[in-house]
């Protein structure tokens, strides 16, 4: 019983110091950053494509995906900003399974975290330098983001951590946008309080040190479904879900930048992987329908990969996800441009 130390974790400097992001890069991010911030603001009208994996298993297979990726961005970019989902960090519903690159970086092998930072920070770099696209990213662990602090252009809090007070107080000192989830049940109250924490400014401790953060004006809300009391998926991405959070941002009026990414997945699709191209397209025409939701819905979550639906580990099918079903890339590049006619 109890708990067993293993192994000492370099620190976040060590590691950036093994995988230092060039001078070049470091650009490519600032302009990115720039740009999708805007979108936030309002000061651009482009749409947010979160697209990628369920879980970035192997490095070769997401790289391939990411520049497939980068050629449709080419096209579509007077209207759409692709994110690349690049999930590292993957909570599970009851704690097993495969929880992504950093536990395991090879899904066959047993879990090792120094391995593992090494190998999200090596991919994350080898993705910007080979496409030019910076990524998003599940924060599992607050004290994650020290590793990844230079290389994320998006954050997503996961619908079981966002009433985590760290999870809150790390995002209030995150300076891209951090989303974060409605929870498992639904409430709208406990998303939007996150959302508070984290534009807040607050002292806490973190990795042994006391902290202050400044807030983070772009934290905002992710609709991702729910479930109700009998396990059945609930989907928020309808134009009454809509309005409702449109109202919920009326009433927690302190709120800056409201901002909503919809999931398409997860209990939106009741994991029904192939029904979110029409949950996309439902989403763009609610925003047709109503200013208040055009100017609220800033994008959209899409788990997409190069094979259709999943695998189980050690199957041996190249760019198939290991974890949820995923939108293969026919239909996913498709989608992409079908999205970009209709903004």
């Amino acid at each position: 019983m109890g708990l067993h130390y293993i192994s000492q974790v370099p620190s976040a400097e060590e590691i950036k110091e093994l995988f230092p992001m060039s001078e070049e890069l470091v650009k490519v991010k600032e302009e990115r950053d720039a740009e999708i911030a805007k979108v936030f603001t309002g000061e651009s009208d482009k749409f947010l494509a979160i697209i990628g994996p369920c879980s970035a298993d192997n490095e070769e297979a997401v790289l391939d995906y990411i520049s497939r990726l980068a050629k449709v961005q080419e096209k579509v970019k007077d209207k759409i900003v692709i994110i690349p989902r690049i999930y590292t960090n993957k909570p599970r519903t009851n704690g097993s399974g495969y929880k992504g690159m950093l536990h395991q970086p090879n899904p066959e092998e047993k879990p090792n975290f120094i391995e593992g930072l090494k190998a999200i920070r090596k991919m994350h770099i080898d993705a910007i330098a080979q496409t030019g696209l910076t990524a998003a990213d599940e924060m599992l662990y607050s004290d994650n983001w020290p590793y990844m602090s230079d290389i994320l252009s998006y954050v997503a809090i996961g619908a079981r951590s966002v009433e985590n007070q760290s999870h809150r107080l790390t995002a209030s000192g995150i300076d891209v946008p951090v989303g974060m989830k409605n929870p498992t049940s639904g409430d709208y109250s406990v998303m939007m309080n996150s959302c508070i924490a984290g534009q807040s400014k607050h002292t806490f401790m973190t990795a042994g040190w006391e902290v202050k953060s400044d807030g983070n004006p772009l934290t905002h809300c992710i609709l991702r479904g729910s479930l109700n009391r009998h396990g059945v998926s609930m989907p928020n991405y309808h134009y009454e879900d809509l309005i409702l959070l449109h109202e919920a941002y009326e009433k927690f009026s302190t709120l800056k930048n409201p901002a909503v990414i919809v999931d398409a997945n997860h209990n939106n699709s009741g994991k029904k992987w192939a029904e979110q191209p029409r949950i996309v397209k439902e989403i763009l025409h609610s925003m047709r329908h109503s200013d208040e939701v055009a100017k609220l819905v800033k994008g959209v979550m899409v788990e997409s990969y190069i094979e259709d639906g999943n695998q189980a580990i050690g199957a041996g099918c190249y760019g198939k996800s290991i974890t949820d079903a995923c939108l293969g890339w026919e239909k996913s590049e498709r989608l992409l441009l079908e999205m970009a006619e209709l903004l």
